[in-house]
């Protein structure tokens, strides 16, 4: 997003626990009025950082979607088709592990409703 948690919450840098106990410039270079002004003024343009962190991490996730889906390929499937369904976790069973079936089946497509949403029937009928 370009900004770091603590910046987006409080509206300044973090301080390493290193530069607290140690010199280190930013902490020797500390005023009192110069800080109070800094953090007013940070604090007015807190709400626009996080706007704009926003939109950076929109902007990402839309072009992470479009070069995954880039590679997609749809497949068209109609009504009598076998097909094979993903185990999910919630349906996997404990036992099998990380050997476990990734994949159950066969059923048959018993109706289609368009858009990817299917009613399946085992392969014998059920």
């Amino acid at each position: 997003m370009g900004e770091y948690p603590f910046m987006l919450n409080y509206g300044y840098k973090a301080m390493v626990p290193v530069e607290v106990g140690s010199g280190s410039l930013r902490r020797d270079r500390y005023m009192e009025e110069d800080a109070e002004v800094n953090q007013m003024l940070h604090l007015d343009l807190l709400e626009e950082t996080r706007e704009n962190s926003q939109l950076r991490l929109a902007t990402y996730q839309q072009r992470a979607a479009r070069y995954y889906n880039k590679k997609v390929k749809g497949q068209l499937v109609k009504v009598g088709d076998l097909v094979l369904r993903k185990v999910m976790p919630n349906t996997k069973n404990p036992q099998h592990g990380v050997f476990g079936a990734n994949w159950e089946g066969p059923y048959k497509i018993k109706q289609s409703y368009g858009r990817g949403l299917i009613t399946l029937k085992t392969w014998k009928g059920s």
